[in-house]
């Protein structure tokens, strides 16, 4: 969790400096103040932020990532995760078809009990396609 806070506040101070500001504690008070409309943040508080002692909550995070016209996403856990996911969801949009869509519609409308059991059968098959490769480089040939 520690090296999660480190680089939440290099990529704080990285935002800052690309938006314009200095990456400074009373810059960062003055102006997530300005645009957060709930208790204020103590010059103590954004240092923290800044220095990588503490974690804003996901509301304040919103709003630094509105102020400084980055992701919350990319903000909160780097430009690298969030490529990931990318990739991840380009590689599930252009590895099924219309088909296989229709498919996972009509299982996402069918009730609790009824996808669980489907989920079971799908992942039974699944299971057996795996080993079943494995199982025949085993045998030898006779």
């Amino acid at each position: 969790m520690e090296n999660a806070k480190k680089k939440f506040a290099e990529r704080l101070r990285k935002a800052m400096e690309a938006a314009g500001y200095e990456p400074k504690p009373a810059v960062l008070e003055r102006e997530f103040n300005t645009r957060f409309w709930g208790d204020p943040m103590t010059l103590h508080g954004v240092r923290r932020w800044l220095r990588g002692e503490t974690l804003p909550s996901q509301e304040k995070l919103l709003v630094l990532a509105e102020w400084l016209e980055v992701p919350p996403q990319e903000l909160s856990f780097g430009e690298d995760a969030l490529k990931r996911v990318e990739q991840r969801r380009a590689r599930w949009d252009s590895g099924i078809g219309y088909q296989d869509r229709e498919l996972f519609e009509a299982f996402l409308k069918l009730p609790v009990p009824q996808r669980k059991l489907v989920r079971e059968v799908i992942l039974t098959f699944a299971k057996v396609h795996v080993t079943e490769p494995a199982q025949k480089r085993l045998k030898k040939p006779e």
